[in-house]
């Protein structure tokens, strides 16, 4: 029998409106600002009424490499978001916005799948409640009142040569990485080279995610550096004066937005950076609502721990003064086959050696886990061509890196299918074994810390820099960013810098390519090998196969 498309199953839902949501967790209905009746933004003046509640548990949902087989972080994140609620525990569930990018290329959506969904699922994957689109219009205001305080005079002294704030568009568009602009004579001011990344990879959007409120947000959005005089002096966005503007474009994008899940239970949904060119986690403001209001929240982190986990440790929980009580680490048998070599047109045939050797990847993400002081477990994501023997294959190398695997059906059957993950996450969670600290100290020289990533957590034997990008480090710690905490541009699929090499490789080296210095966000961009902050389409993007159908449906999202 075939099984319903998760587009089907999201189609299907019983929602419920939007105002018994936030009943589910003391919000009142006054305090909603409702999109339509299934979405709604929580008001600034609710959450600031909750500072003086105690925190829940926070549970993060990470995962092994990402591969062409699909691992399904979202889907376990809101399945043991459901799950929880199902053992009687009050629960909520925080993930990342979606972009219009992956959307359209390759992805196809980011909202979970099968019986596990959080929905409007069509509103999150398209415009959802604007945010990025307001995102988007305060980074291009900044990129104009450059552009504009230069044709009029340059009262600030910029170096045309040293504007480092580049343009952003939520779309993949490899034809805007590298531009001129301002051409076509007099009028249109000073040619200059440019370029354009993702609305992700913006630093605004880091911003928004990590800000407490909207002093803080306006403080950080001053603080962003957008270019340099001929005496390598800094020039601020707050010495344009853009970052009230900017703050006033935002105010709205601030308020985390309310949804549900199938099982109509809560979900915030806010924020997106993508954790292969930014710090991968939704915002800290949802995150710490979500824990004033709940028992338990689960959250996840985007890719592989390599990745997602690492900076949710190092930069978010940092940051916000977070410390998550748990981790599930989320794995298929058909990505770990993929580690293990199989080719993706075999992987519906029994292969307990590839699982085996594919555990190589998972059993390295769990002692990256455990450097940070957190208990994991391990949740099968199960697939139906899964046989029992695999199955026993990845329980037992668990087991024997001193976790538990525990098989997972929530995509078929929901909560119930998750239900022992959620009450190992309970013991887990509540023993108090959680002892976290980040892996390296504000303290530390800038390009040690990204040596220690590199080593800790990629396993990797060197870094390559050259001299200019290690002078670039060291000028900005005399400057006085040298407590920064570093974010990793890398590619997701390895925890070398080649996306090709699976498993989990000894003895690579990582090169650096550039190094960018986000001061509003308040941590240092490291780019590695070949990774791309402005991504293209692939030969047959997503977005051909996109469209309504003869019942006014859309189709093609998943």
């Amino acid at each position: 029998m075939a099984h319903k498309t998760d587009i089907e199953i999201a189609r299907e839902a019983k929602k419920k409106p939007i105002q018994e949501i936030g009943a589910k967790l003391g919000i009142p209905a006054e305090h909603l600002l409702p999109f339509g009746h299934d979405k709604a933004k929580v008001s600034d003046a609710f959450i600031k009424s909750l500072s003086d509640r105690p925190d829940g548990k926070l549970i993060l949902v990470t995962a092994i490499n990402p591969t062409p087989a699909g691992e399904g972080k979202t889907t376990t994140t809101v399945g043991l978001g459901d799950g929880l609620n199902a053992i009687g525990k009050k629960a909520a569930i925080c993930i990342r916005e979606a972009s219009l990018g992956p959307c359209f290329g390759m992805k196809g959506g980011a909202a979970g799948g099968g019986y596990a969904q959080v929905v409007p699922m069509e509103d999150m994957n398209l415009h959802f409640t604007g945010d990025f689109h307001a995102i988007t219009s305060a980074h291009n205001l900044l990129s104009a009142m450059i552009d504009n305080h230069i044709y009029w005079g340059n009262e600030l002294g910029i170096d045309q040569r040293r504007v480092t704030w580049r343009r952003v568009m939520d779309m993949n568009d490899r034809a805007l990485r590298q531009i001129v602009t301002s051409l076509g004579g007099v009028a249109n001011g000073f040619p200059a080279e440019g370029g354009f990344d993702i609305t992700v990879a913006s630093e605004v959007m880091a911003i928004l995610c990590l800000a407490t409120d909207l002093k803080d947000l306006q403080r950080r959005l001053g603080d962003i550096i957008v270019a340099y005089r001929r005496d390598r002096s800094p020039v601020y966005a707050r010495d344009l004066k853009a970052d009230g503007a900017m703050t006033v474009l935002l105010a709205q994008a601030m308020q985390p937005n309310l949804v549900q899940t199938l099982e109509n239970n809560p979900a915030f949904v806010h924020g997106g950076p993508f954790a292969n060119i930014a710090h991968g986690c939704n915002s800290v403001i949802a995150t710490r609502t979500a824990l004033k209001l709940a028992d338990y929240v689960v959250t996840e982190a985007g890719f592989g721990a390599d990745l997602g986990a690492e900076k949710f440790m190092n930069i978010k929980c940092r940051k916000a003064g977070l410390a998550p009580d748990a981790v599930v680490i989320v794995a298929t048998v058909r990505a770990l086959k993929m580690n293990g070599g199989v080719a993706r047109a075999d992987l519906g045939a029994e292969n307990v050696a590839a699982v085996r050797k594919g555990c190589a990847n998972l059993g390295r993400h769990i002692e990256n886990v455990k450097q940070f002081g957190v208990p994991a477990v391990v949740a099968i994501n199960h697939f139906v061509t899964d046989t029992e023997a695999e199955i026993e294959a990845v329980k037992a190398y668990v087991a024997e890196q001193g976790s538990e695997a525990i098989l997972c059906t929530h995509w078929a059957n929901g909560s119930a299918g998750i239900a022992d993950l959620a009450r190992r996450v309970v013991e887990l969670a509540e023993s108090g074994a959680a002892q976290f600290a980040p892996l390296y100290p504000d303290d530390m020289p800038l390009f040690e810390k990204i040596e220690t990533i590199a080593k800790r957590i990629y396993r990797a034997d060197e870094v390559l820099a050259d001299k200019k990008i290690r002078d670039q480090l060291r000028a900005w710690e005399e400057a006085g960013y040298g407590n920064l905490p570093i974010c990793m541009a890398k590619t997701q699929y390895s925890f070398s810098t080649d996306p090709n090499l699976r498993g989990a490789p000894t003895g690579h080296s990582v090169p650096v390519r550039e190094v960018r210095l986000s001061a509003g966000a308040g941590f240092v961009v490291v780019i590695c090998g070949e990774i791309m902050t402005m991504p293209g389409l692939p030969r047959r993007p997503a977005a051909e196969t996109i469209r309504f159908n003869e019942e006014g449906f859309v189709e093609g999202l998943f």
